[in-house]
């Protein structure tokens, strides 16, 4: 430590960050967690020395700090944060000066370093931003001032974690079967978790976290990284020889596909990172940041019926503008027309980047269907896929070139369908051109934005370069461009379900579609840990068919509804055949869902540890504390009958809450039932939590809402 080496310690949220500054080196992160008070900074100069690392393996590691961008030239000897060079030179960089800049704003700090290697003629600015609730984010950039090209390979910001964070935790899946938790120890080397297929994938890591072993929702110290971008990435956690455990993300970057020219940058994506004292305060901090947003979608969220698994490709206006009257008794406030609707798209194998009506199925154009769906009192919705183009299509034989591939043709197809080039601009002013055309015409509320195949061998048309970078920056502009072309527009992002669920997207996005697999059963585990980054009132929950189409698994309409209200609900089935008893449930639900939308769309998302064996206790607290809803669920057989006590976590202590279940949630049959149901109990929210009440006796695949709400003084 030099005589200019110099500490701040940045506050925000509950949380402090403490950054060791030094005018020749990049930042590095000493402490990131709970606030250490006001005091703290008199004493980060007695920390700062207190934490100069011996070695007995020589100079070396003794100095080796891990900065936000690790550096082989600062003894770094594990992954580096920065890789890059002016055709093999200037690739190991050493800074002659940093300046150090700290700023206030109303909702964050941000410290800001700018980096300058003379020799090299490169600079490097990084930036840490800690927001009002205390999530944090960092990007790293480089930028060429040489009349040279330079390439960049890597770039991955890192932070560091406590070494008691012994325990790591991130998503496993494919699809329809994303989002499946999966745990292992933090154990020296790196867990690397890559994304090369141009999107997030089905098997996205989601989020990278590290905590005290045995961290769950409610306790458990714990820590984690999310990354904001839609392409190509990397989440990684290291544990190094020298003490240091990391976690980090960036883009992965193909062979020259970050050149920059003279006076060039190129910016990393947004790596997002929260703590706190288990699951709950982690994802709550992304809640809030989400929730805060400029574009957060304000108005209460309207209960949609989407067509697919109505009628799939089999369209006609008289069957349509029937699911809409359908839909409308039923109290539905969006009608989504999904894929089949433009020209010669009878099936998958045809018609994607023809996105003009398909007159033969609608002579009349959309104008009979959608002036019914409007006239009933719904928003008019539209399928798209505007980054895919189908080989049988009028622009892919008239434009070969727009199409992405390498030297060898276009490459795979998946879903009979390959990637249209919206890095070239003529393409994507196509793109752009016919569905700003058809917002216009139709007037158009909300767009569903699909993406179904993975980018491989995703090479320029016009010369092959990878692309994978350039097709996700023109894809964020051309749903830029038509919100801002179409002020109240909403888009919906899915991506064969639920493989593109990223911060990036969602920065430009109202919704997203969590799954293609709407089975009850599966969606208590893909909101469950979906919501460790998005609230409920952006992930898309459908009530499906009795018989799921995905997995054929059987629920009730109480089970499979029940499931549904806790996110954005909609309905996709065929409403036409549906039984009139299943209708008034089902009429029922919705209804039930609006009262209880702006709790589950505003409040506090609670996810209980101790809950007895075979049962999930999920639950919205009031931000003021005063209400609160909860779903006990039994997803498989309990031991116990009744199984035992479901105790109320995030309650107001000495706060007493009357206890009652929601009686369209509770099952008709004949069986004995806790005396609470009868008129609820009153209990405070202590009792509620540390003692609890009775569980209800629930089949498999059964749940019960319960609703709390506090006694008037």
């Amino acid at each position: 430590m030099t005589s200019t080496t110099r500490g701040v310690h940045l506050r925000r949220g509950d949380t402090s960050l403490v950054v060791r500054l030094d005018p020749t080196e990049l930042p590095c992160i000493l402490h990131w967690g709970p606030d250490l008070g006001e005091t703290a900074v008199e004493h980060v100069p007695d920390l700062l020395r207190s934490l100069e690392m011996p070695s007995l393996d020589g100079p070396i590691y003794q100095h080796s700090w891990a900065s936000v961008l690790p550096q082989q030239t600062s003894g770094w000897v594990g992954r580096p944060g920065l890789l890059g060079s002016r055709d093999g030179q200037a690739w190991a960089l050493t800074f002659d000066s940093v300046d150090h800049t700290v700023t206030e704003s109303t909702d964050r700090t941000r410290l800001t370093s700018v980096a300058l290697d003379g020799p090299a003629e490169v600079e490097v600015t990084t930036e840490i931003e800690l927001f009002g609730n205390g999530l944090l984010r960092m990007r790293a950039s480089v930028r060429n001032l040489a009349e040279t090209p330079y390439e960049v390979t890597l770039l991955e910001p890192a932070l560091p974690v406590p070494g008691e964070a012994d325990e790591l935790l991130d998503m496993a899946g494919r699809h329809a079967h994303e989002r499946t938790p999966q745990r292992h120890a933090f154990t020296q080397g790196q867990h690397v978790r890559e994304a090369w297929g141009g999107r997030p994938g089905h098997d996205s890591a989601t989020v990278l976290c590290a905590g005290r072993p045995g961290f769950g929702f409610r306790t458990g110290r714990v820590w984690g990284v999310h990354l904001g971008w839609s392409g190509n990435q990397v989440l990684c956690a290291e544990s190094s020889f020298t003490g240091w455990k990391l976690l980090r993300g960036g883009e992965l970057l193909m062979p020259g596909e970050i050149v920059l020219g003279h006076d060039e940058t190129y910016a990393s994506p947004w790596l997002y990172a929260s703590w706190g004292e288990g699951l709950d305060a982690f994802s709550g901090r992304f809640h809030e940041h989400l929730r805060a947003r400029d574009v957060h979608p304000r108005r209460e969220r309207p209960v949609l019926l989407n067509t697919w698994e109505a009628v799939y490709f089999d369209m006609d206006t008289d069957k349509l503008i029937e699911l809409a009257e359908r839909a409308a008794e039923l109290g539905v406030e969006r009608y989504v027309l999904d894929d089949g609707w433009f020209k010669g798209r009878r099936d998958a194998t045809s018609s994607l980047g023809d996105w003009v009506v398909d007159e033969d199925v609608f002579p009349d154009g959309l104008t009979p269907l959608v002036k019914t769906v409007q006239g009933l009192g719904m928003e008019f919705g539209l399928w798209f896929e505007p980054e895919m183009v189908s080989l049988d299509s009028d622009v892919a034989r008239e434009h070969p070139e727009w199409i992405l591939g390498t030297h060898a043709g276009p490459g795979i197809s998946s879903r009979n369908q390959h990637v249209l080039d919206l890095s070239n601009p003529d393409a994507w002013d196509h793109v752009f051109g016919q569905i700003s055309a058809l917002v216009d015409r139709y007037d158009i509320a909300y767009i569903k934005w699909d993406h179904n195949r993975a980018l491989t061998g995703a090479g320029r048309g016009r010369d092959h370069r990878p692309a994978v970078h350039l097709q996700t920056l023109a894809a964020y502009r051309l749903m830029d461009a038509l919100r801002a072309e179409h002020p109240g527009l909403e888009i919906e992002s899915c991506c064969g379900g639920g493989g593109r669920l990223d911060l990036g997207v969602l920065e430009r996005t109202d919704r997203a579609w969590v799954s293609d697999c709407i089975d009850a059963h599966e969606g208590h585990r893909l909101v469950r840990w979906t919501g460790l980054t998005l609230p409920p009132e952006l992930m898309g929950t459908h009530v499906g068919a009795s018989a799921d189409h995905t997995t054929g698994r059987r629920h009730t309409l109480r089970f499979r509804a029940g499931t549904a209200i806790w996110g954005h609900l909609g309905i996709e089935r065929d409403l036409t055949t549906m039984p009139e008893d299943e209708r008034e449930e089902l009429r029922a639900w919705i209804a039930l869902h609006k009262r209880f939308r702006g709790l589950l769309h505003s409040g506090r998302v609670v996810r209980a540890d101790t809950v007895p064996g075979g049962l999930q206790l999920d639950g919205a607290v009031a931000p003021d504390g005063r209400e609160a809803l909860f779903r006990v669920s039994a997803l498989d057989h309990t031991l116990g009958q009744p199984a035992g006590r479901i105790r109320f976590p995030g309650l107001t202590p000495e706060t007493a809450y009357r206890v009652t279940p929601v009686p369209l949630s509770v099952s008709p049959k004949d069986r004995p039932r806790p005396a609470w149901y009868d008129g609820g109990t009153v209990m405070s929210g202590r009792l509620l939590d540390e003692v609890g009440i009775i569980a209800p006796l629930l089949e498999a695949d059964d749940l019960v809402i319960v609703h709390l709400v506090a006694e008037v003084a």
